[in-house]
């Protein structure tokens, strides 16, 4: 008897091991909040396209179905699709969740369309944002998050999402006298419509990756319920079978950039799941809204949104930058303590006992192991699983939609800055790798 507790013991991280190993997350998740940023603000560029005349319903789904090339390629090219079978043996509850947020998105991306259309992007983007404060009060209601993380910590992170909320506002208020909106009270609703659902869709999010799974896996059953959700809007509101492959049709030169969209959209998004896994909701939802910062300078430097607009309209644009830079700064030096922890192993812990999970698939899920192999929990990464043929077909088959299309595509007849979007690109690949190599040295990708 007592070797075999000593055995479970030798098994468990010594308290140093495992609050360095939290450490480590912890920065990981910091650098996927700000890189989730990047990558999610220039995935609404492609949107702009609505200007074009193509149906917001088309832009949507189209976007849509990158997504779901995306989120099935690239799971099978960095982790293998074995892995999610034994994710799915241990949490299958999960798939029901993933499906649930994927409609929730679905729902909410398509409100974007119409704000961006009726509104403008830089607009828009402020008021969907609240996403940030509802994120903060689902963490701390239903998954512990910032209990017992002290007086300082609460005020750094609810003071920085208001500065952020704050600037948000500014910025909306500085670019509401560029051009000249038709339905302005029906694009600010869309908006903030878009932001009420994204700020509940990231429930489902904080119960799979407490409960263990993968942020590759969860990602892939979240395409199920987006591609329904879309396909089944885009017919219902787009007047049928018939009227959709009309649209689609005359969407044909833009189908590579809209599904381009969706593709750069599943990265940042990528981001953002690792950023809520490891520092939570409250913290990681805030820091990938800096995609607001992001999504303004797509929208000044890029496609000249504000051009020929006042001085003092510049003075406050840049002011409620700053005010967004400042309250993402102070989310990011909150770091969590080891009481606020212990309160996410308790919510983890009842997420198990509810559905019945594995204690060691939870455990190893929240130090950043591999969740679907609980032997051996020494905070080391472990290695990746092989490849299947499913996984190497997954790949050559998104590679080859997409080529198709940029072979057909046309460039879009807008007045682009290439200078800045070039300079744009450059920084959102700097966080690509920055935040990849980040993810596989410490995790794995788990």
């Amino acid at each position: 008897m007592n070797s075999q507790v000593e055995s479970v013991a030798a098994k468990m991280p010594s308290p140093s091991v495992e609050a360095a190993r939290l450490r480590k997350l912890q920065l990981v998740g910091i650098l996927c909040g700000f890189g989730a940023g990047a990558w999610l603000g220039a995935a609404e560029a492609p949107t702009k396209l609505v200007k074009l005349g193509v149906s917001p319903l088309v832009v949507s789904l189209l976007m849509v179905v990158g997504v779901f090339l995306a989120r099935w390629s690239l799971p099978a090219l960095i982790r293998g699709t074995g892995q999610m079978r034994a994710d799915i043996r241990q949490a299958p509850h999960l798939i029901v969740w993933g499906v649930l947020a994927g409609c929730l998105w679905a729902v909410a991306n398509t409100l974007t369309i119409f704000a961006i259309r009726d509104i403008g992007l830089s607009i828009a983007f402020p008021l969907w944002n609240i996403n940030s404060l509802l994120g903060i009060f689902w963490g701390y209601l239903l998954f512990n998050e910032l209990r017992n993380a002290g007086k300082l910590r609460w005020l750094t992170v609810l003071g920085g999402a208001l500065l952020m909320f704050a600037g948000a506002t500014l910025l909306a208020v500085a670019s509401s006298t560029q051009s000249p909106a038709e339905h302005p009270l029906r694009g600010i609703l869309a908006a903030l419509g878009a932001g009420v659902l994204w700020g509940t869709m990231y429930v489902p999010y904080r119960k799979a990756y407490l409960t263990g799974m993968n942020p590759l896996s969860f990602i892939a059953f979240f395409t199920i319920g987006e591609l329904g959700m879309m396909l089944t809007l885009a017919l219902v509101y787009g007047g049928g079978p018939d009227a959709l492959y009309h649209q689609l049709e005359l969407a044909r030169p833009v189908l590579f950039w809209l599904m381009l969209g969706g593709f750069v959209w599943v990265i940042g998004d990528l981001f953002q799941q690792y950023a809520a896994k490891y520092i939570g909701i409250s913290r990681g939802i805030p820091l990938s809204n800096t995609n607001q910062l992001w999504g303004l300078l797509w929208g000044i430097l890029v496609f000249g949104e504000l051009r020929g607009l006042s001085g003092s309209l510049y003075a406050q644009v840049i002011g409620g930058s700053l005010l967004m830079a400042a309250g993402a700064g102070a989310i990011a030096l909150s770091s969590v303590t080891g009481k606020e922890h212990a309160r996410w192993k308790q919510a983890a812990d009842r997420e198990g006992r509810r559905y019945r999970v594995d204690a060691d698939y939870v455990q190893a899920g929240l130090l950043g192991n591999d969740a679907s192999n609980t032997i051996g929990q020494t905070g080391e990464p472990p290695s990746r699983s092989s490849r299947t043929w499913l996984d190497g077909l997954l790949v050559i088959i998104a590679t080859t939609v997409f080529v198709t299309l940029a072979v057909l595509a046309r460039a879009p007849n807008l007045a682009l800055n290439w200078p800045a979007l070039i300079a744009l690109a450059a920084a959102m690949l700097i966080f690509l790798l920055a935040c990849g190599l980040a993810l596989w040295k410490i995790t794995r990708f788990n």
